[in-house]
């Protein structure tokens, strides 16, 4: 698969177009993906997923920031997994946001990206405010030569799958209905970063690091989790939260205890899988209690490893 921000670095053959934002990566999205990938290839088509660099709402509506499930670098590895031959990003600025559903259509589906197919969601809008939608796509389509495939909703018991219903998840830390949603584990990744040693003074030291402000958290709490380390999964528990009982104004961290693990991963990468919650995160009397609410914790999340 081929990453490209620019049209000039595709080959100029026919493509089969995958539309959408793509924020999450979820059941819903592969359908659509795989898909894409099939019809292209049964034409002679290549095969590419046009998205954007930023979430159009985070352009369009300034003062109300849409938080997301998916890194671009994450977008990325995920795709890759696949036999998709082009992820397309596109700048989403003001000048974009002003294209109307015709000019969309034309100079950018079939014009700038040559498509012969385009393949789409079922609550896919598109254009100057969203006026374009599924059935404006088909008539276009009949207009500048492309076929339209409009796929149906994905459901997960009776619920569609959805980024906004699986950020509702999130923040709520129902990982359960997330990973049913997703497809996978949802996941986290940063830098380790030193911190104030506090899980090792209890005897439980922690890889600590600071979520990017726009990638939505876990409501905060104890998790039972996975964490890649070098390639590696460990078993893992993650607290996600501002550490109430050490102080107030704390900015919120995950901090995960790796399960049978002294390596030293300051200033590394890791990627920290959740799996289920434990509990709320809550204020303790002392650090002595903090302590035993700590030893129950990864009982508890050990047990959850052995019935996974």
């Amino acid at each position: 698969m081929q990453v490209i921000y620019n049209a000039d670095e595709m080959n100029n053959n026919f493509k089969g177009v995958g539309l959408g934002n793509f924020d999450g990566l979820h059941i819903g999205h592969f359908a659509l993906i795989n898909a894409l990938i099939h019809e292209s290839r049964f034409n002679g088509y290549s095969s590419l997923i046009y998205t954007f660099t930023k979430h159009p709402e985070n352009i369009l509506r300034k003062k109300l920031f849409t938080p997301l499930l998916t890194t671009k670098e994450k977008k990325i590895e995920l795709l890759k997994d696949t036999a998709l031959d082009y992820l397309y990003f596109e700048e989403f600025d003001e000048k974009f946001s002003r294209l109307t559903p015709i000019e969309f259509a034309r100079d950018i589906l079939a014009g700038k990206l040559k498509a012969k197919l385009a393949v789409a969601g079922f609550n896919y809008r598109f254009g100057y405010k969203g006026q374009g939608n599924s059935e404006m796509l088909k008539s276009f389509g009949h207009q500048f030569d492309f076929k339209v495939i409009i796929l149906p909703p994905v459901r997960v018991e009776k619920n569609v799958a959805s980024s906004t219903l699986i950020r509702t998840n999130v923040m709520k830390g129902n990982m359960d209905i997330v990973f049913k949603l997703l497809g996978r584990h949802y996941s986290i990744d940063g830098t380790v970063r030193s911190g104030k040693q506090l899980g090792s003074k209890l005897g439980f030291p922690t890889a600590n690091i600071s979520p990017r402000k726009y990638i939505v958290l876990p409501h905060n709490g104890v998790y039972t989790t996975k964490t890649l380390v070098d390639g590696k999964l460990y078993q893992s528990i993650t607290n996600v939260g501002t550490k109430p009982t050490t102080g107030r104004g704390n900015p919120v961290s995950l901090e995960t205890h790796i399960f049978d693990f002294n390596k030293n991963i300051y200033n590394r990468e890791i990627e920290v899988f959740f799996v289920s919650k434990i509990r709320n995160e809550k204020i303790f009397s002392g650090m002595d209690e903090l302590a035993q609410q700590v030893k129950k914790d990864i009982a508890i999340a050990e047990e959850s490893h052995r019935m996974i």
